[in-house]
């Protein structure tokens, strides 16, 4: 009987495939790649036309004796590996080893592990893709020669076991760039008016000042503010105009890997390589019982939302069993993918949408159930008609002012139907958002009904522009798409690298740029402007891309970038300064002797050292006795211990206060709120708290003396209850309109929005 070889990546995807093919087949894994450029050296003959130098991977000689062997008793070898660049690169140095007859090697690719899958990947075998081969070939190379002649320099200037990457580094600048935006962001004031009205008929609602005699207006400064608010006070409110239309919001499109990640960190919290790590897991199979092991996703790493007409087929006759044929479109819908996508492979859809994550939801982790479920309902969603609103604009005349109110009813859920809203993607603002209003409610009103002040009456409120925020992995994996920057297989190991290499910290899911990072970043900036060049890098991929499409030659491309690359590099050597010979000049002495003390850069960052080295070898860490280079100034709070101010400080566990007579006096205690506790008879403060996963609360800060166990979740504001009375707030999850303030007293229940 004839036997075919059948190879792939790891054992699990193995398992499943094993399952699907008869004892003809024999499957067996190589556990990734088998062969790499050396670690050692270079490791590319850079004058003999970039020719690579692939070794064995240490530990793979024996998996490689193994496949070689049973290519040896098969009539057939079929190399199953990913059916992405990695993927073919595996599948090439493969073959290679195995030193059999191309012609008795194929290549197959499987979008799906499952039985349809490989049946139909198996049915059309390809020869193996010298293009997409050459395209891995050559961005591996690029790296390895940035990062090879990069990072020694970093070595000999900064520190010794820094690395440096062609994309990595990019990524570091956008985050470095962020924070310097912060930084040196300055606040502008601005004005808020807002009117309370009422109707002949309920409810109440609100009406936004926008302008005055038909023109808009920013207000700038709290004397227009008091001015405008005192003339609304004394006006007469009418409706000038309604206008009322009909709005549909259309399902979002399947998952590429960008927005995959991007979803499962915004509502899970999830790392990139968390998220690839648990979709491979999707791809190559669960146990489900009595089915054994199924894929349960198509392959994971695609920037393309196109779907197959079959499981388009599917969706449709699935949504109209399930919701109703009313909710099926009259044709399916088509979704355009982004200009640079590839669109080699479908989006990310479950393999058969009949596996609803509660059928299979108990054999699956909480993670993969989590995973599977965004997956399956993104994709339901997708094939349904749109959402409808009954949306109404009024436009109220008062005096010579303009106010506007609007608001929206959902009149047909769609797509919302499963569930799969998505949020909104926000630019960095720079003035809080009046918010859309959709959940507002407004009462039928007509051109010239009359109004009046009710509740609050006219308030105005002063308000300031915001920074732009910080990245989190979500948004920064959207501007790293957005610009054209590294590809959906790489994000996931782009943003480990730079948090793994301490250059970027998280905080609170908030990626910062380390000092270390910043000196990285600043030094590249300065001896290697193309390499950490935005635009150069995005046009590097879509050269690169081009290689994959046979349109260009990769040891051309090679040849072009290196001379100047080189070049940068050889000058970098004598020019870069050693930031180990740099001392900023300070105005403080020396404890011991008396001389000047300067900032210097050291393993462990910048500290202060005596002037009269090496005879006096006496360094201080930098913040010891600096208040100014702790968060804020010092505060005007004293030290219970010794009188001396406080000064807030960043630790690893978060925001303290330190005092400032540190390191005679070690003093610390939580950042206060000025917030009493509402338990009787206890007389603490709110203070900040975190538990030992670093989720943030405030406790009462006489836990310890009294046992007080009073807690709340969210952020306490000074500002009583309109409902009961009570001393203060609390804030909650952003809502459409602002964030959430409410009353945590048993038994209140009030909330309110704020824009």
């Amino acid at each position: 009987m004839s036997r075919s070889l059948l190879i792939v990546e790891s054992p699990a995807k193995a398992r499943t495939i094993r399952k699907y093919l008869g004892p003809a087949w024999v499957v067996k894994a190589s556990l990734g790649h088998v062969k790499d450029l050396p670690k050692s050296k270079l490791g590319v003959a850079v004058n003999e036309g970039f020719r690579p130098e692939y070794k064995v991977i240490p530990g793979k000689k024996k998996i490689l004796a193994d496949l070689l062997r049973a290519a040896g008793q098969a009539d057939a070898v079929f190399l199953a590996l990913d059916p992405d660049r990695e993927g073919e690169a595996i599948a090439w140095h493969i073959a290679e080893e195995l030193r059999v007859d191309k012609d008795h090697v194929r290549r197959v690719l499987f979008n799906e592990i499952t039985k349809k899958g490989i049946e139909e990947g198996l049915k059309s075998p390809l020869a193996l893709n010298l293009p997409l081969y050459e395209s891995q070939q050559a961005r591996r190379i690029l790296d390895r020669l940035v990062g090879y002649e990069l990072s020694p320099i970093l070595w000999k200037k900064v520190r010794r076991g820094l690395s440096a990457g062609r994309v990595q580094s990019v990524a570091l600048r956008l985050i470095v760039d962020r924070e310097h935006d912060i930084e040196t962001f300055k606040p502008e004031e601005y004005w808020r008016i807002a009117a309370e009205v009422e109707a002949a008929r309920p409810p109440r609602f609100i009406a936004r000042f926008v302008g005055t005699g038909g023109k808009k207006v920013e207000i700038s400064d709290g004397e227009t503010a008091a001015a405008i608010k005192a003339e609304l006070d004394a006006a007469r409110f009418e409706v000038a105009s309604v206008e009322r239309k009909e709005r549909r919001r259309a399902p979002p499109p399947p998952f590429i890997t960008s927005r995959l990640q991007q979803e499962a960190a915004r509502r899970f919290r999830f790392t990139a390589k968390r998220t690839m790590m648990i979709a491979q897991q999707l791809y190559e199979g669960v146990d489900i019982g009595s089915e054994g092991a199924v894929g349960l996703i198509t392959y994971m790493r695609t920037d393309s939302v196109r779907l197959s007409a079959d499981a388009v087929e599917d969706a449709r006759r699935y949504i109209a069993q399930r919701y109703g044929a009313e909710q099926v479109p009259d044709k399916p819908n088509f979704f355009k993918s982004r200009k640079s996508a590839q669109d080699a492979h479908e989006a990310i859809r479950p393999t058969s949408v009949a596996l609803t994550p509660e059928q299979v939801g108990k054999y699956l982790t909480p993670d993969q159930r989590k995973l599977y479920t965004v997956v399956w309902e993104r994709f339901v969603a997708c094939q349904m008609k749109p959402a409808v609103y009954d949306q109404t604009s009024v436009l109220v005349k008062a005096g010579r002012h303009d106010l506007r109110a609007s608001g929206s009813v959902l009149k047909y859920r769609g797509w919302l139907e499963v569930g799969a809203a998505e949020e909104p993607v926000n630019g960095a603002g720079t003035k809080d958002a009046e918010g859309d209003d959709e959940s507002v409610e407004l009462p039928r009103l007509a051109q010239g009904d009359a109004l009046s002040l009710a509740g609050v009456g006219v308030s105005a409120d002063q308000k300031f522009t915001q920074p732009p925020a910080r990245f989190t992995e979500g948004t920064l994996i959207r501007e790293l798409e957005e610009r054209g920057i590294g590809r959906p297989s790489t994000y996931a190991t782009i943003l480990s690298t730079i948090q793994d290499r301490k250059y970027v910290a998280k905080e609170e899911g908030k990626l910062m740029p380390s000092e270390l990072g910043r000196l990285v970043v600043e030094r590249l900036v300065l001896h290697f402007p193309r390499i950490l060049d935005v635009d150069f890098t995005a046009s590097m991929e879509e050269t690169l891309d081009r290689v994959e499409e046979g349109k260009e030659d990769w040891i051309a491309i090679l040849t072009s970038f290196y001379g100047p690359f080189h070049e940068d590099v050889t000058r970098a050597l004598t020019e870069m300064k050693d930031v180990r010979d740099i001392a900023e000049a300070t105005d403080e002495v020396c404890e011991k002797c008396g001389k000047p003390m300067v900032v210097k850069w050291g393993r462990n960052g910048r500290f202060l050292a005596c002037t009269g080295y090496p005879e006096c070898r006496f360094t201080r860490d930098l913040e010891a006795k600096d208040p100014s280079r702790a968060s804020t100034v010092p505060l005007d709070i004293a030290c219970e211990k010794c009188g001396k101010p406080m000064v807030r400080k960043k630790g690893r566990f978060g925001e303290f206060l330190a005092c400032s007579g540190y390191p005679e006096c070690k003093a610390t205690r939580p950042v206060p709120t000025g917030i009493f506790c509402p338990k009787e008879g206890c007389k603490g403060e709110l203070v900040e708290r975190r538990t030992k996963t670093g989720r943030v609360f405030y406790g009462c800060s006489e836990y310890k003396a009294s046992g007080c166990d009073f807690v709340v979740w969210g952020f306490p504001v000074k500002e009583a209850c309109p409902s009961c009375g009570a001393t203060f707030l609390v804030t909650g999850g952003k809502r459409k309109g602002g964030r959430e303030l409410r009353c945590v007293k048993e038994g209140c229940g009030f909330k309110r929005v704020d824009s």
